[in-house]
């Protein structure tokens, strides 16, 4: 019996973490056992979670699932979206030179900052008053 080829990818953003597996197929696009348009009902948010596939023109070449979790709703499609880059990358190495030009190879590394003591938040200081 011939192994089944499938490429995966690990992407990060804030505090989601996204496994994302590639296998040749029709173009199914499923999220934690839901489907895409259920999981991400944003269409703005969907688009952006296509753009590596759009780039490289493989909408429909791949079946992808993903597994995703931590932070919210965004995070969870920057890293969606970051996983599916390096899965491509996998597939072809000369697809980087289309992606890095787009932005989407580097990680986008901002998270939120650590509380410090003596203030309320990470930089909000109590109210000041005079008396």
């Amino acid at each position: 019996m011939a192994k089944q080829v499938e490429y995966r990818g690990t992407g990060r953003r804030k505090r989601s973490v996204a496994r994302v597996m590639l296998v040749p197929g029709t173009g199914k696009f499923i999220i934690n056992n839901r489907r895409f348009d259920e999981y991400i009902p944003s269409a703005a948010v969907r688009l952006d979670v296509e753009q590596p596939l759009t780039l490289t023109e493989n909408m429909k070449t791949f079946d992808i699932e993903v597994n995703v979790k931590g932070g919210g709703l965004s995070g969870q499609a920057g890293a969606i979206r970051h996983g599916l880059t390096r899965a491509l990358l996998e597939v072809n190495p000369d697809y980087r030179k289309t992606l890095k030009v787009a932005g989407l190879i580097t990680r986008d590394p901002p998270v939120k900052e650590r509380k410090k003591y003596g203030l309320k938040k990470a930089r909000r200081a109590p109210q000041f008053s005079k008396r």
